[in-house]
């Protein structure tokens, strides 16, 4: 009977874990660590492993947070996550997203000061999840990554993870899918802040809260398009005698001067971040919706998950 693994240290093995890195670039980084774990697990293929590697952070960069990059790869035929861990404080150079910005580029340099690698098995994605959930947790902390980046030896990694405060949950919860980088809509927002908002994310609707934080409503780009051409011109079967966007240059006119709560509409029932994450696969079917907003025990807005997204993590993230 295979041993029941409870924590992230227990997929973590001290000769996998390199402390005081000063090699700089990321993908030499990479190459070391995938190495380190060939030595630990034989079975790797570690060209099939750099290929899942690569062809991932072309869809999802891996820096996830300042200073901390995942580089991480769903593989057929193995039978548990393999991790390994690079300490860097001077600095690894990596392309992928900057978190401050939001911006993509596989060119750009972004140092981080560690790196965890995580293989896990292709079938099993629920397994994966959750151990990027329990690193997540680990990490909750900015302040942590610094910590675990001058730790010395590798025994003082294995034992920052291994504290029995974050345990695999027995089950994935909305909580563990969810985002929480997104700026929401104030419902004192103009129309043309709300527009901007709207071209600096991937978003098709987001959240509207009042000064305090309470959720108001959701503006779509929908709601947006809607409040653009009013209903008498969608009776018109051919809007050809208004090719120039006459109305869309009437809102832009007036974007200054109309607010988000003018046009937002009533938010839906939301969903807790304590419910099963399969129960969101329910409420995406049943609500015909694309996006579903996640509030905290105290009602307040906590994150989203689009429907995009949630397949994404299980499918090919």
């Amino acid at each position: 009977m295979s041993e029941t693994k409870n924590e992230f240290s227990d997929y973590l093995f001290p000769n996998n874990i390199a402390c005081g890195v000063t090699e700089s670039d990321g993908t030499k980084i990479i190459s070391m660590l995938l190495d380190m774990l060939k030595r630990h697990f034989p079975q790797l293929n570690i060209d099939e492993a750099r290929a899942e590697i690569e062809k991932r952070e072309k869809v999802f960069p891996c820096i996830v947070a300042p200073g901390l990059a995942v580089p991480h790869a769903r593989l057929s035929g193995i039978e548990s996550p393999m991790v390994a861990i690079a300490c860097s404080p001077a600095g690894i150079f990596y392309g992928g997203k900057d978190v401050t910005t939001q911006v993509i580029s596989l060119n750009m340099n972004i140092s981080v000061n560690v790196m965890v690698l995580i293989l896990s098995p292709l079938e099993d994605p629920n397994l994966h999840l959750q151990v990027m959930s329990m690193l997540a947790k680990s990490f909750s902390d900015p302040a942590s990554i610094r910590q675990v980046a001058g730790l010395k030896t590798p025994a003082e990694v294995s034992s920052f993870f291994a504290t029995g405060k974050v345990q695999m949950p027995e089950y994935l919860l909305a909580k563990d899918v969810m985002r929480t980088d997104f700026t929401p809509l104030h419902e004192t927002d103009t129309l043309r802040e709300a527009i901007d908002i709207f071209a600096t994310t991937q978003s098709a609707s987001l959240p509207v809260v009042d000064s305090v934080g309470d959720l108001r409503g959701v503006l779509s780009l929908k709601d947006i398009l809607s409040y653009t051409l009013p209903e008498h011109l969608l009776w018109m079967e051919n809007l050809s005698p208004i090719y120039r966007f006459q109305p869309f240059v009437d809102l832009l006119k007036s974007a200054g001067d109309t607010r988000v709560s003018d046009i937002m509409q009533e938010l839906g029932e939301p969903v807790s971040e304590d419910v099963p994450a399969i129960q969101l696969a329910k409420l995406f079917l049943e609500q015909e919706t694309a996006q579903l907003i996640i509030t905290d025990k105290d009602g307040r807005l906590a994150g989203l998950v689009s429907l995009r997204e949630f397949c994404a993590k299980f499918f090919w993230e």
